[in-house]
């Protein structure tokens, strides 16, 4: 190259997928949009074992579970208790599971009529189950354990 050589550039006669030659010689490359995954704690299967944990506590106890995963805020236990509230009517037969990993928080929010059948201690072994699992970095593993603590703590309907 130093002393004025021609380089010519050798063209194949087909270009290969996804390649066109433009008039002016410049290569014109498509490339394949792949649209980013659903952003997701939870794989599938995951969501099912969860979804299956809570109709089963619901079933078995009478009383309206649900879970709640997200940033609480500063007070955490004044928006578990909004995110409860939320809920409308059914909120006083209703338990709420609030989890804040990236807070590290978890708050349990029973209603009213439920409170006589699911005292702060069962509520409180429950939570340091959940709490156990996450260290471990199941999630989901210590949401569906402290489901069933809470379902066989409350008893049958």
């Amino acid at each position: 190259m130093a002393a004025g050589e021609v380089i010519q550039q050798v063209e194949s006669a087909e270009p290969e997928f996804g390649v066109a030659i433009t008039a002016t010689g410049r290569r014109s490359v498509a490339k394949m949009y792949e649209p980013a995954p659903p952003s997701s704690p939870f794989s599938t299967s995951q969501l099912a074992r969860l979804d299956e944990a809570l109709t089963l506590a619901s079933r078995e106890t009478g009383i309206d579970f649900s879970v709640y995963l997200g940033e609480l805020g500063g007070d955490t236990r004044v928006t578990a208790e909004k995110l409860h509230a939320s809920i409308g009517e059914r909120a006083g037969n209703s338990v709420l599971i609030a989890v804040s990993p990236g807070e590290r928080v978890v708050e349990v929010v029973t209603g009213t009529e439920v409170l006589p059948r699911l005292p702060d201690r069962g509520a409180k072994l429950a939570v340091m189950s959940m709490v156990a699992s996450f260290k471990e970095g199941d999630l989901v593993g210590g949401l569906v354990s402290g489901l069933r603590m809470l379902s066989d703590q409350a008893g049958h309907a």
